[in-house]
């Protein structure tokens, strides 16, 4: 197998500004809005549904319309800010980012509400692959390890005190705005971000690839066509329109392949680039990583309404319950690398055992314990499956992207970024479909919906740990 000539897209930046602290940290604070903002709209999920009465799929919409935005046009957002500045896009997606926040905040309906939502991944997808480019090309040697480990350290930490802050807004109840305020904390940070930005380098790329419109128009598309089906099709009683969607998905998904092929034929820089996708490490990995990142998405909404609906707990109770996972998440992914360089892709095999044993864990206790689950019952199962995930979320990444040549490394990496948040998008529309169907009182309920559920992601979690020998060893 060959690869293509990268002829645009290189990273060099125009000048060499070096990256200072009070710049990381601000483009640190931009990184921590996007993942806060998908792990504290969980907890509030329950109370948006009383408050709004939203549908259940209108729920789904909510967490997955964030996910489907961001992914979709991550990349196109790295190419954007290789062509015109870094900074200057960071700089745009924060402000989008704060308006579409306030958007939410401010929603009178729920549509209204998943369409803010959806501009507010959109906001992300400009904002946050600036973060890693501009580490990238400002930083070198021990003064990059650092950064990025700061990076790696700072989405653990976003993830916990999504679960907590989320729980503690909600049943504060703010002057009597409910859910509100998870969306509008976002509004003064935002602003404090835009006036420490000047702290930023400017860099761009001096080459910079051209942006693959039409790859980019298919592949949302696709999922457009996919997921709103899933996700509504159950609610509607599967009319025509449903499936004539369904249909025109393949059909999409088809011509993005073609379209994907021409471009790189012509010596251009696709979306998702059929050489690269073609690399062993690469494709045997998004076989692994498709379907974790799908049963990963779908695990917090799952628990949340869980807990909310099933258990009666109230959102800060359910952030205290989730939030131990977040935990576990944090220290096993500032203690990956450490293991990867001794154990190799082996941390993958461990990381999925171990995962796959929380799960099954989780359901024996809500087998068990149902309807007495409590905080502290539950936490054990939290914590097993919140290790196991932390190892293999950071060793993915690492893992598959190995192999991958230098001068590919950043095409490499969104391909992996898009198919993971796109992912974990579809684990909310398809798995959480299932479950919400399942939790019907006239078909399972909700305590054998969630063991059922769960079930799915014990056997992910037990494949990929039996596949995980056959990607590359990182070392």
């Amino acid at each position: 197998m060959t690869t293509p000539t990268i002829r645009r897209g290189t990273t060099a930046p125009v000048e060499a500004a070096s990256l200072t602290m009070p710049g990381l940290i601000t483009l640190l604070l931009g990184a921590f809005l996007p993942i806060l903002d998908f792990f504290i709209v969980n907890v509030a999920l329950p109370t948006i549904d009383r408050t709004l009465n939203a549908s259940a799929t209108m729920l789904e919409l909510v967490v997955a319309g964030y996910g489907i935005a961001y992914g979709v046009l991550l990349v196109l957002g790295g190419r954007l800010g290789d062509t015109y500045g870094r900074k200057r896009l960071f700089k745009f997606g924060l402000a989008s980012f704060t308006v579409t926040s306030l958007a939410c905040g401010l929603a009178p309906t729920a549509g209204v509400l998943v369409a803010a939502r959806i501009a507010q991944g959109a906001a992300a997808a400009m904002m946050l692959p600036q973060v890693l480019s501009t580490i990238q090309a400002t930083t070198a040697g021990e003064h990059r390890s650092r950064a990025l480990g700061l990076y790696g350290a700072n989405a653990g930490m976003a993830m916990v005190l999504g679960q907590l802050v989320g729980g503690v807004l909600v049943a504060a109840d703010i002057a009597g705005t409910s859910w509100r305020p998870i969306f509008l904390v976002n509004v003064p940070i935002g602003l404090l971000g835009l006036v420490l930005a000047r702290r930023i380098p400017e860099t761009r790329s001096a080459n910079p690839a051209t942006v693959d419109v039409a790859g980019t128009a298919l592949l949302g598309l696709g999922l457009f066509t996919l997921l709103l089906p899933v996700t509504e099709g159950h609610a509607a009683g599967w009319p025509l329109w449903t499936w004539l969607l369904l249909a025109a998905s393949p059909i999409l998904f088809a011509g993005l392949v073609i379209v994907e092929r021409r471009m790189e034929r012509a010596g251009r820089i696709a979306l998702l680039p059929p050489a690269v996708l073609r690399m062993r490490s690469i494709k045997r990995g998004l076989l692994l990583s498709g379907p974790f990142f799908l049963a990963y998405g779908a695990f917090t909404f799952v628990a949340a309404l869980t807990l909310q609906e099933g258990l009666l707990y109230g959102p800060l109770a359910a952030g205290l319950a989730i939030a131990p996972m977040a935990v576990a998440f944090l220290v096993a992914s500032l203690i990956s690398s450490q293991l990867v360089a001794r154990f190799g892709r082996g941390v993958l095999t461990v990381g999925a055992t171990i995962q796959g044993s929380g799960v099954v864990l989780a359901i024996a206790t809500i087998l068990v314990a149902w309807p007495d689950v409590t905080v502290l019952t539950l936490a054990p199962a939290m914590v097993v499956t919140g290790f196991g995930q932390g190892l293999m979320v950071t060793t993915l990444f690492r893992v598959i992207l190995s192999r991958v040549p230098a001068e590919l490394a950043g095409v490499g990496s969104g391909s992996l970024v898009t198919v993971q948040q796109v992912s974990i998008a579809l684990g909310v529309a398809t798995l959480g479909s299932l479950f919400l169907w399942l939790s019907e009182p006239d078909v399972l309920g909700m305590r054998d919906a969630f063991v059922v559920v769960m079930g799915v992601q014990a056997v992910v979690a037990a494949v990929v740990a039996l596949f995980s020998r056959r990607l590359p060893d990182p070392r």
